[in-house]
């Protein structure tokens, strides 16, 4: 099987699928700068949704969601935004941890593990 590697850099791929299996790079939002938690997860939620798509997935068919919070007192904000996008009749298992990201200006972080087909 081959490898596919979606919005390829020369750091990094922002995807990468081998097989039924899509693995997603961490995703931040694009213009972090005066937008809270709630909008970045918003940003963030879209850039996933291109890239499943652009693989061949969705959102019913992710498997596991790592989101990292710089500030765990935004839980709730986050939610909000995950609460209206995620698929409830086919959530992904998921952990929610605060961590230092890469710049102060990114509030929200989130790393999705999906499959391209449901057997």
């Amino acid at each position: 099987m081959t490898i596919e590697r979606f919005e390829k850099g020369p750091r990094m791929c922002q995807a990468a699928a081998h097989g039924d299996m899509v693995y997603l790079a961490g995703q931040v939002a694009a213009q972090p700068e005066g937008a809270g938690v709630t909008a970045q997860t918003e940003q963030v939620l879209g850039q996933i949704d291109a890239l499943l798509a652009a693989a061949g997935s969705d959102k019913s068919r992710i498997l596991t969601a790592t989101i990292y919070l710089a500030d765990i007192a935004s839980f709730g904000e986050m939610n909000a935004a995950w609460d209206a996008w995620v698929d409830r009749n086919e959530p992904p298992a998921r952990a929610t941890v605060e961590a230092k990201l890469a710049t102060p200006a990114y509030l929200v972080e989130i790393v999705i593990v999906a499959t391209r087909s449901v057997r």
